[in-house]
């Protein structure tokens, strides 16, 4: 399946529905090509602007989903409705199309007692889920070469790695270095949701967009950081879909 793309603030974002990702990666997975997923919202989109070597994975990610309903609302000022594809809905979906074929599943991430809470949970709610590697995300510079040849021993066929951006998108691509037949999904604080730990927002937020709202509400801590990054993030939008396009021009559904 051929991508198509439309550039956000010079990256390419795929056009592409839930399920249509979920048939990307698993295609991939069968013909046992490595992948790099990045789900991206306005935050990561910063980051990139400030780190080069971020920027240049998210440039050369093979698939790059809409997971902020900043990065939707960008392609709807160049005239495309596209939805958004949350970063836990693609992995979930993933998890269990993976039982239904019996491929492996390996998880990286968050506090110790999570990643098992994670673990346990999934497993039995995907009954026959082989999640062949796991492994906190606590662990320093030094030991990433020991922890991907660990990984590498188990020839896993879907890597979720919840080391929140930038430092799991930069893990992965060390990951891919060796693991070259592996997809690899960056998941954030996916394992938190999953584990009980954090509450998702109630299912109306998120068919509205409006989950970071509801995220920020219940974790104002999040403020200061958001609300740094989404003011120049709609700036910086407004200009390009002006300067390119024209606003609002009408487009296809995709």
């Amino acid at each position: 399946m051929a991508r198509k793309t439309e550039k956000v603030l010079g990256y390419d974002i795929d056009l592409i529905s839930l399920s249509g990702a979920v048939d990307f990666v698993m295609g991939k997975i069968l013909k046992r090509e490595g992948i790099q997923v990045v789900t991206v919202n306005p935050e990561i989109m910063a980051i990139a602007a400030k780190n080069q070597e971020y920027s240049r994975i998210l440039r050369h990610a093979d698939l790059v989903v809409p997971d902020g309903s900043g990065i939707t609302l960008a392609l709807k000022l160049k005239g495309i409705e596209q939805e958004q594809v949350p970063g836990i809905d693609l992995a979930y979906e993933l998890i269990k199309t993976c039982r239904d074929m019996k491929y492996s599943v390996a998880l990286i991430g968050a506090k110790e007692e999570v990643l098992q809470t994670t673990k346990k949970r999934l497993e039995a709610e995907f009954r026959g889920l082989d999640i062949c590697f796991s492994r906190n995300g606590y662990f320093s510079n030094d030991k990433e070469e020991g922890i991907i040849n660990q990984l590498d021993e188990t020839d896993p066929q879907l890597v979720l790695v919840a080391l929140g951006a930038p430092k799991q998108e930069l893990f992965i691509k060390k990951c891919r270095e060796k693991i070259k037949y592996a997809a690899f999904i960056g998941v954030g604080g996916s394992f938190d949701v999953w584990a009980g730990a954090v509450e998702r927002a109630p299912e109306f937020f998120r068919v509205m967009g409006w989950e970071w709202i509801y995220r920020t509400f219940k974790q104002p801590q999040r403020i200061k950081r958001i609300y740094k990054v989404l003011p120049v993030f709609l700036f910086k939008v407004i200009i390009e879909a002006i300067r390119t396009n024209g606003i609002f021009v009408k487009k296809e559904k995709q």
